[in-house]
């Protein structure tokens, strides 16, 4: 199994870049669809899901990738709202009552999704370094 170049061993501009750039960009575009189609918006939020999860693979484990995860939907978040209030249009989606309160929640769910990546991408490392390992027990014992 190929495994991905985690997160922690990248070099600092592409840490930066993927860490902080992609979500606040990913964030500034659903601010400005949020007040132009409901569904582009919620088209690119559920790819950014898609991505937060995703992002959890270059993790050891859950742990790490729910911090990535913690950060990255609280940059998405504010991103979000930034754009929007520069856009100036009327939100076809809502954003609460009090939409601050958006950073939290993204950054929640930014943080379980990524978590949840973390976790998986650990049992698929776990089982097939089992996997390998396996063979090589059974011709020792044979």
């Amino acid at each position: 199994m190929l495994e991905p170049v985690l997160f922690r061993d990248r070099p600092r501009p592409v840490q930066i870049v993927l860490g902080g750039i992609v979500p606040a960009a990913t964030g500034a575009l659903v601010g400005v669809l949020v007040g132009v189609s409901t569904t582009a918006y919620w088209i690119v939020a559920i790819l950014a899901g898609v991505g937060g999860f995703l992002s959890g693979f270059e993790h050891q484990d859950g742990w790490g990738g729910a911090d990535r995860g913690l950060v990255g939907g609280a940059i998405y978040g504010a991103s979000l709202l930034i754009a929007h209030a520069i856009a100036g249009t009327h939100a076809k989606v809502s954003l609460g009552s009090f939409p601050p309160l958006l950073v939290v929640v993204t950054a929640i769910l930014g943080m379980l999704l990524a978590a949840l990546g973390g976790r998986l991408a650990r049992a698929l490392r776990e089982r097939a370094a089992a996997r390998d390992e396996a063979p090589a027990t059974r011709t020792l014992l044979e």
